[in-house]
């Protein structure tokens, strides 16, 4: 049998899960971002420079870190670099067991989407060998039992696909719909702007249209307030952090807080 999908029960029973956005494409911060406690942390290939070994390295640095006392560690959700059946195969084969498919515009490229994780007769994906998914072949009921236990998720981020939204959440065999807040806005004028009135506004139409088709609504939602709004209007995966941000943010305070804007040619003047 696959392993039981928690972060999928988790959102078919409508509980909130709470992950952290990850860039960073190293193995030993995805161990150390997995054991800090979010539900989920999603391991980005479409805007860093990760591949598929690279994407295992992760995958089995998320496998083996150990959780803090009272928190249990996170499930690790892939974004291929494109809604491709070709590297979808890839990822599954490598043992993710969520996708994040970016840029899904319709509902035909919704049900593309289903088929590429489903083996035939319902879907297309290539049957693999000896490969991690199966625990190498061991698995003997890998096959029948992957669909069960694959949970897949599918971005809306421009205005074509907004307008596409009810069809496309009410495809059988999507989990759940991720707004692109940045590339949505830009779509619809408001180009690094995610947090105009207007854009919140229709973001949160958005997240309520997607439970009203019973699909988990999902947002990436840095500033604290804005993510629990979103929680709060139904979203129920919900990115409230990105490791590097965090890592700029907090370098960038402290070298501040020691070095004063201008202390560099006051020091150069010493000499």
């Amino acid at each position: 049998m696959p392993p039981v999908n928690h972060f999928k029960r988790a959102l078919q029973a409508g509980q909130a899960q709470i992950g952290l956005w990850s860039t960073l494409p190293s193995p030993y911060v995805s161990e150390l971002i997995a054991g800090a406690g979010f539900d989920w942390v999603l391991l980005d290939t479409e805007h860093t420079p990760t591949d598929v070994p690279q994407m295992l390295q992760q995958l089995q640095a998320v496998a083996a870190a150990r959780p803090r006392e009272g928190l249990g560690c996170s499930h690790a959700v892939v974004r291929p670099a494109w809604n491709d059946k070709v590297l979808i195969k890839r990822y599954l084969d490598i043992g993710a067991q969520t996708l994040l498919l970016p840029f899904v515009q319709n509902a035909d490229e919704a049900r593309a989407a289903v088929e590429a994780v489903r083996y035939a007769p319902q879907g297309l994906r290539g049957m693999g060998g000896s490969m991690r998914a199966s625990n190498f072949g061991r698995d003997a009921d890998y096959v029948a039992k992957a669909a069960d236990e694959i949970c897949l998720l599918v971005q809306v981020e421009t205005g074509e696909a907004l307008d596409n939204l009810e069809a496309i959440a009410s495809v059988d065999g999507i989990d759940g719909v991720f707004i692109g807040p940045a590339d949505l806005s830009a779509s619809l004028g408001y180009p690094g702007n995610a947090g105009h009135p207007d854009m919140e506004a229709t973001i949160d139409r958005a997240l309520v249209t997607i439970r009203a088709c019973g699909k988990a609504p999902g947002i990436l939602a840095v500033n604290p307030d804005r993510a629990q709004a979103c929680l709060d209007k139904g979203a129920l995966f919900v990115a409230v952090g990105m490791d590097m941000l965090l890592l700029r943010q907090s370098a960038d305070a402290l070298a501040l807080r020691f070095k004063r804007p201008g202390d560099a040619a006051v020091s150069a003047s010493m000499y």
